[in-house]
């Protein structure tokens, strides 16, 4: 038990140690936008797809179920503000983040870990290369970037995908479906949910790059330290998401 905790203490001060260099680097020139541009296209316009085949079906659901609880109460018409401010706040940057985790934070984590397992990195710092400013910050900077853009998109597919089931499935009245949702939803919604994708975009890319950085013990280690990444930052942005959510409530009114 001492060992573990020891062994725990001894990982946590390596990453918060790993986490202010990222924090410190971010802020130093030079800028990599050459490298910047690239992992953008890899994280943001090759993710679109899927991220917005996932909202698209999440949203289909959320107003399948809402419409079918409102029914009751005969306020089936409020299931749009109900399913936009759902998305906006919550749905859209935490099913975008999860979707980019297994798609792109995973693809981090491997490649990375096999330029740890073949010797790059220690060729890198050979050759006195930052492998934290080459590899970890543009894509720090990517995720910032596209994590909200891609966020903003799901937003935007989400509430077509519940409008669609509701006028198209459940026949309710699209005009007073729509009515409801444009005088109930606040900007403050949509940047509330903006804010979080950035935050998490941060939190994915911090912990995927650190476990590729870690990674040891050849092609078994890259898929250990594959796993543990995919897992730690799907945790990570859940819990990060409850604490700005309470944050957003206890001191904006939100």
């Amino acid at each position: 038990m001492v060992e573990f905790i020891a062994r725990f203490l001894r990982s946590l001060r390596r990453f918060l140690q790993f986490f202010t260099d990222c924090c410190r680097w971010l802020f130093c020139p030079p800028f990599r936008f050459g490298q910047i541009a690239e992992h953008i296209e890899k994280i943001g316009l090759q993710s679109v797809p899927i991220v917005a085949l996932s909202v698209f079906t999440t949203g289909m659901i959320l107003s399948l179920q809402l419409i079918n609880i409102m029914y009751i109460f005969r306020a089936e018409t409020f299931a749009g503000a109900a399913v936009a401010i759902a998305m906006s706040r919550e749905l859209a940057p935490v099913v975008t983040a999860i979707v980019l985790i297994a798609k792109n934070g995973s693809a981090m984590t491997a490649e990375i870990g096999s330029m740890k397992v073949t010797e790059q990195i220690s060729a890198m710092e050979t050759m006195a290369v930052s492998p934290l400013r080459y590899l970890v910050v543009p894509r720090i900077f990517a995720s910032i970037l596209t994590f909200p853009a891609l966020t903003a998109i799901a937003n935007a597919v989400g509430v077509y995908g519940g409008y669609f089931v509701a006028a198209h499935v459940m026949g309710v009245n699209s005009v007073a479906y729509n009515h409801t949702m444009f005088f109930f939803v606040d900007p403050d919604d949509i940047w509330t949910g903006l804010v979080k994708a950035a935050v998490f975009g941060f939190i994915v890319t911090v912990i995927c790059c650190y476990h590729g950085l870690q990674t040891s013990g050849g092609a078994k280690g890259v898929g250990r330290r594959t796993t543990a990444a995919v897992v730690l930052s799907t945790v990570a942005i859940l819990v990060a998401d409850y604490i700005m959510t309470f944050l957003f409530i206890r001191f904006l009114g939100m």
